[in-house]
């Protein structure tokens, strides 16, 4: 459980957390690119939104804001947040980043998926 100080009462408040997990690589590749950015303000948002061919789409974005019941985990310093509406659809979800010929970028595995579309794109 990821324990923050309220800055208007100076008291601690428990933030719920999130199962989706990162890996070493991924959390690498994120904080270079938040480097690059000169941002620390920013976090790894990953959230479900209605969508695509099979009923539901992938968001991975920066984001800056925390939101009424988003859930954190850190990762050596990676913030990963989840919108409280996204948490069930990525219980033990994992965030992979690949970098070969054939592909480049940051993949989503989830076991909750019960299918997805021919381009991979969307699930249900």
């Amino acid at each position: 459980m990821t324990v923050t100080v309220d800055q208007t009462k100076g008291d601690p408040t428990e933030l719920p957390t999130h199962e989706v997990n990162i890996s070493d690589v991924a959390a690498d590749k994120v904080r270079s690119l938040l480097e690059q950015e000169g941002r620390d303000d920013l976090r790894l948002r990953i959230a479900v939104q209605p969508g695509g061919c099979s009923g539901l789409i992938y968001q991975l974005y920066f984001d800056e804001r925390m939101l009424d019941g988003d859930a954190v985990r850190n990762f050596d310093g990676v913030e990963v947040i989840v919108d409280k509406m996204s948490v069930p659809y990525l219980a033990g979800a994992s965030i992979d980043f690949e970098d070969t010929i054939s592909k480049q970028g940051f993949t989503i595995d989830n076991p909750t998926a019960s299918g997805s579309c021919a381009c991979g794109d969307s699930f249900h």
